[in-house]
């Protein structure tokens, strides 16, 4: 396929740095040349769906794609009952006359596990590219195994600054994370994770059914 069209809907609005994530892996598993992007920004609608079910029907009426990324953090639940969620809900949706493939997009923990990897990009990131202090990132092998982290890439950022005072007070942590996924150039690292592997495998076994259902 030359060129495709996703929406992901996700748990919440800072979960945007998905969106390169996901068409990096498009591209590597999917062999599509052309990526168009979108996010479901369903918070602003006068009432905003609350299910599962009725916020992947109103993200394919409302943002029309030709694939669908359901993200949901599993938040240190097993995995596998957010993946039940995701089919469930995709499959009444298809029930409803919905025919948009679904992608299920799980991180163990949370979306911020998947860009504690790059210190470069972190750095620049963080606007303090040439800074030499030692950064407490995890290797990626125990990525999957931290409680929290959110707040840990938020301290690393706040590191990474070399800011302090009022500066570091005004410092826009939220900011940096969507800035960090459009800097990575290369995710494969993140093949080391069983998440991240599920997502792969899951692009090519759609890829191998011409991307329908």
């Amino acid at each position: 396929m030359d060129e495709i069209r996703y929406t992901l809907i996700s748990d919440g609005s800072s979960d945007r740095a998905l969106l390169p994530i996901l068409t990096w892996a498009l591209r590597e598993k999917g062999s599509v040349r052309r990526v168009q992007p979108e996010w479901a920004d369903l918070g602003r609608l006068p009432r905003p769906p609350q299910s599962l079910l009725e916020r992947i029907l109103s993200a394919i009426d409302l943002f029309p794609c030709d694939l669908l990324f359901v993200h949901r953090d599993a938040e240190g639940e097993d995995p596998k009952t957010r993946y039940r969620e995701i089919r469930t809900a995709a499959r009444e949706a298809i029930q409803r006359g919905f025919q948009v493939p679904a992608i299920c997009v799980v991180p163990v923990r949370m979306t911020e596990a998947w860009l504690l990897f790059d210190e470069p990009a972190i750095r620049l990131a963080a606007g303090n590219p040439n800074g030499k202090n030692p950064l407490d990132i995890p290797p990626l092998s125990i990525i999957e195994q931290i409680p929290d982290p959110k707040d840990l890439l938020f301290q690393i950022l706040r590191d990474a600054s070399g800011l302090r005072g009022r500066r570091l007070k005004k410092f826009k942590t939220g900011e940096c994370r969507i800035r960090i996924t459009e800097l990575i150039s290369d995710y494969s690292p993140l093949r080391q994770l069983n998440a991240f592997q599920r997502l792969e495998n899951d692009i090519s076994a759609l890829k191998r059914n011409s991307w329908l259902l």
